[in-house]
């Protein structure tokens, strides 16, 4: 039996965690929950699992986190405000399920050196892929990772056929149903962006060796490529309980918590490269995950201002990532990495963002 904590509870990833709980009572036990806003449904979670600690925004997440034990804490918050929780997970010693990117990302270094081997376990369905087929072979035969991107929405539109989207049509994804923030992040594809530089963090690998291509079937979740010229793919119909049971139990597998494929049927799948021109975010991305320090804090903390206005209806969608790309640039790293710095660099960032957004 493995005692959980859920943070975001009430979110896509905790709604759909619990699920994979309720339908194996004799697995694990529910002994935390935290949630952003919605106190109401947390109290009917609570009461439903029985759990007595539950918590209200990051900061109570946090404490939570230190005082409930726990084997596992599952972080589906959304957003940085997920970091204080991921390095009180991590110094607490539990399992980290991590479903909130944005907290090692702008982490960085500080929560790469919490973490102990094996503690921390990837529940995004790209990063979940690549951790099961790095189980293929070793560290030294791997010569590339590989991450599949739906391509979103606007997929094989052009840059300018894009500038009059509207939120509405940004949110409209053809797979997943994620929330506001992340299915934004999805059609300009910062989301994949971000989530090359977790891949980089998670398992160490250089950037010049980590690519992302188009798969709008969503089937293959992300790949690794051997020296030997063989690539491992691991392969499931999109649907997040996967992953996140994985999180939940890593290494072992919980039964029937998904759907198989149906062999016996015809299928097709397409595989495409990225479109640069169109979505810049993956390569700028890149370069921010190269800079390191603070720049990875920069970029989500503008990202997110961003697309807070595009939904506001204040700016077009184009401009997300132009006013990334504005922010980041003028950028000045000043010190050690710390989370002092990190909150430092955040607030000039979404100060510096809605200068440029308000003009």
């Amino acid at each position: 039996m493995r005692r959980v904590i859920i943070l975001g509870s009430t979110g896509s990833i905790g709604t759909q965690a619990l699920d994979v709980i309720r339908a194996n009572p004799q697995r694990f036990e529910v002994v935390g929950l935290s949630a952003g806003r919605n106190r109401d449904l947390l109290a009917e979670q609570a009461a439903f699992f029985h759990v007595d600690d539950t918590a209200l925004g990051a900061d109570e997440a946090e404490q939570l986190v230190r005082d409930v034990d726990a084997d596992v804490v599952l972080n589906g918050i959304t957003g940085s405000v997920g970091l204080g929780p991921t390095l009180a997970a991590l110094k607490a010693g539990r399992t980290l399920a991590l479903a909130n990117k944005e907290s090692l990302i702008v982490g960085g270094d500080l929560v790469k050196t919490l973490a102990k081997p094996g503690q921390i376990v990837p529940v995004d369905s790209e990063h979940s892929a690549i951790a099961q087929a790095l189980l293929s072979g070793t560290a030294a035969e791997v010569r590339r990772l590989v991450l599949t991107a739906s391509g979103g929405p606007f997929r094989g539109r052009t840059r300018e056929s894009l500038r009059f989207v509207t939120p509405a049509q940004a949110l409209a994804h053809p797979t997943w149903d994620m929330g506001l923030v992340v299915t934004t992040n999805s059609a300009t594809l910062v989301n994949k962006g971000l989530e090359i530089i977790e891949a980089h963090l998670l398992f160490d690998v250089e950037y010049d060796r980590i690519d992302a291509v188009v798969h709008p079937q969503s089937v293959v979740h992300s790949m690794v490529e051997f020296v030997d010229g063989s690539t491992i793919a691991q392969a499931s119909p999109p649907d997040m309980r996967l992953p996140i049971s994985l999180g939940l139990d890593w290494p072992n597998r919980v039964a029937a918590v998904g759907t198989p494929i149906d062999w016996t049927s015809p299928h097709t799948w397409t595989f495409e490269p990225l479109d640069d021109q169109a979505f810049p975010a993956v390569e700028l991305a890149k370069k921010v995950g190269r800079a390191g320090a603070t720049y990875p804090a920069v970029f989500n903390a503008a990202n997110e201002q961003a697309v807070a206005a595009f939904h506001a209806k204040r700016i077009g969608f184009l401009d997300i990532v132009d006013t990334v790309l504005r922010v980041v640039e003028s950028h000045e790293q000043d010190g050690p990495l710390t989370r002092e710095s990190l909150v430092g660099a955040e607030t000039w960032a979404r100060a510096a963002a809605d200068k440029l957004l308000a003009s």
